[in-house]
């Protein structure tokens, strides 16, 4: 999975894995609801991390990569923890509260997160129009919140949306500590051991995931473990690769695509369509991020005069 003898470019590539990472996060969301629905969050969590890590280590041994180098670790065990079982088992939950497309909304407020740690701690830029950016999308996450807890289902509901909200939290937070890793270890050796981390951080769940397995249907378990092969062992695999050779922050805000395809994929497969108002809260995530990806013209023309100075050279 790391690419190295691929005769393609490697925009291309980088491309390609973007795009495939956002479809495959785009119905793990999907997944998660119907699994959700015969395992407990803990349980699918295990269930879905063991066939990741399967995976991952057949991978690692078909590429014979071995242990990652030892200035890899930090990040790979806070992102093995926070985000592979902290923000997975934070999603199995809120699932269970709000549908799918209101899920991906919220927790697609990760990337804002993300752009504000990443100028934190990784020295990335954080310009005037990031910040306006921010403020949008997260006036949207407020209505999304507004929108469910006034859905009917109270308190409930406002839990639902806590959770994605933490799932969110997690999810920057694993992805910023696994910038650094990547400037030591390959995509694949990061996450196949953040992976492993993550597997015996949801040990604890093993008397659940036993309990719950012979009792589930089978289409429950094979969404299981899909969401274990695709959405874990090989989307993150390709997210990795993308996030090697671009900033956290800019790489984040390719994920604000995957609300729209939950949505689609949320009402062709469950029947599931936000309410009017909750589109109108992901309208505005996605208005504030074009806001903040949006080129200023002056930049964009110095980008061009530095690339036709380059080509006389």
């Amino acid at each position: 999975m790391t690419f190295r003898s691929s005769p393609i470019p490697p925009g291309v590539l980088t491309v390609g894995a973007v795009t495939f990472t956002v479809f495959a996060w785009a119905s793990a969301f999907v997944s998660i609801r119907s699994a959700g629905a015969a395992y407990s969050p803990g349980a699918l969590a295990l269930g879905r991390l063991l066939a990741a890590s399967l995976v991952l280590v057949v991978l690692l041994l078909v590429r014979r990569q071995g242990l990652p180098p030892r200035g890899a670790w930090r990040g790979i065990l806070v992102s093995g923890v926070v985000w592979f079982c902290g923000y997975t088992i934070a999603l199995n939950w809120g699932e269970r509260l709000v549908d799918a497309g209101t899920a991906s909304l919220l927790v697609n407020t990760g990337p804002i997160l993300m752009a504000l740690l990443a100028a934190r701690l990784l020295g990335e830029a954080l310009p005037p129009r990031l910040l306006a950016g921010m403020a949008v999308s997260f006036a949207g996450a407020v209505v999304v919140g507004l929108s469910m807890s006034a859905g009917g289902g109270g308190s409930t509901s406002l839990l639902g949306v806590v959770l994605c909200l933490l799932a969110a939290v997690a999810y920057a937070t694993g992805v910023v500590a696994q910038k650094p890793a990547l400037s030591f270890g390959t995509p694949l050796q990061v996450t196949a051991f953040a992976c492993l981390t993550g597997t015996v951080a949801c040990l604890p769940f093993t008397g659940q995931l036993l309990r719950e397995l012979p009792e589930a249907p089978v289409s429950a378990t094979l969404n299981m473990v899909y969401l274990g092969v695709v959405p874990t062992a090989l989307a993150f695999t390709t997210w990795t690769y993308a996030l090697a050779r671009m900033p956290a922050g800019r790489l984040g805000a390719t994920t604000y695509a995957v609300p729209a395809i939950v949505v689609l994929l949320s009402w062709a497969l469950l029947g599931e369509v936000p309410a009017w108002l909750t589109l109108l809260g992901g309208a505005l995530c996605l208005a504030g991020v074009a806001v903040s990806r949006r080129t200023p013209p002056a930049a964009r023309g110095a980008a061009e005069d530095g690339r036709l100075g380059a080509g006389r050279t």
